[in-house]
């Protein structure tokens, strides 16, 4: 079992995470996402292994780098978590206990659920309720805490994850929708989160953070459902064209007068409606073709 810990200029609370989480697993691996300060130095002083970004990249280009680079020990289970102090790396074994079992491929530390202790600041409180609503939809299953970062991973789900493509904050969206599309398990288990006392819970505004989240969402959604939110308004459009088309003409024969304006909104409707159409029907057969290599991949 290994750990993975993402860090970013986190040397005030990077050692004791180390500390706690080399308890629980045989190996921790730490990712020093081109820290300013003593994160990489005081993780390698405790024994750890240290992969380094030459620069900061993101929490999702982060997970990637250390997907990739945990695969090569074949692990059974890899665990995920914050270098913020957020989570509790004594609770590990009770977020791995349904993999053993056998029960899930991904399971969940979640602030939401039965038995969770979470002191959440009432702004982020509300921001992830929606988050999580959107998310939910996409995914189609009731996942009350899509955002958690403190995770754990069966083995066999590190090949599918590494084809995520967020950097940032939007990468847990990303691998819940992966894994769902897939047809793997997913549980969520109580976990103790702590806001209050720690320094600064989010490197990034609290109003950008959502916003990248919400912005990757809307991009799943599309992806997912291309004809019904892009196929659909493009027709729409193309109709409008066409109706406001003919009202121009008819307009012309009686009065004599061409309308600027009408002629520019019939080219304007016809032209996205001709675009959103087209893109529709692409991403439509991507998306097939990527379920129909997927399902052969899994056969294979």
């Amino acid at each position: 079992m290994v750990a993975c810990i993402p860090a970013f200029n986190e040397e005030r609370t990077i050692a004791s995470v180390v500390v706690k989480a080399m308890r629980h697993v045989d190996k921790v691996i730490v990712c020093d996402d081109g820290s300013t300060d003593l994160t990489g130095e005081i993780a390698e002083k405790l024994g750890v292994e240290v992969i380094r970004n030459e620069r900061n990249m993101g929490k999702g280009a982060t997970i990637i780098n250390l997907i990739t680079h945990v695969k090569k020990f074949n692990p059974d289970i890899v665990v995920f978590l914050d270098a913020d102090g957020q989570h509790n790396p004594d609770e590990i074994p009770r977020l791995v206990e349904p993999i053993l079992k056998k029960e899930a491929d991904l399971v969940i530390g979640s602030r939401y659920v039965k038995g969770s202790q979470a002191d959440v600041p009432s702004y982020r409180r509300l921001g992830l309720r929606i988050i999580n609503f959107v998310v939910r939809k996409i995914s189609g299953k009731a996942v009350r805490d899509t955002q958690s970062g403190f995770r754990a991973y069966s083995g066999k789900v590190l090949e599918l994850l590494e084809a995520c493509e967020a950097n940032g904050y939007g990468v847990e969206t990303e691998q819940l929708a992966i894994v769902t599309k897939n047809g793997l398990r997913v549980m969520e288990v109580p976990i103790t989160i702590r806001y209050r006392g720690l320094e600064k819970t989010s490197k990034k505004n609290p109003v950008k953070h959502g916003a990248e989240i919400a912005g990757f969402a809307l991009r799943l959604i599309i992806e997912e459902r291309p004809l019904l939110f892009l196929g659909v308004p493009g027709v729409f459009l193309i109709i409008t064209g066409i109706a406001t088309g003919v009202y121009l003409i008819w307009y012309f024969n009686t009065t004599r007068y061409f309308s600027i304006p009408i002629a520019l909104i019939t080219l304007g409707s016809l032209f996205v409606g001709t675009i959103l159409f087209i893109a529709s029907l692409m991403l439509y057969a991507i998306s097939r073709l990527s379920k129909k290599l997927t399902k052969n991949y899994k056969k294979q």
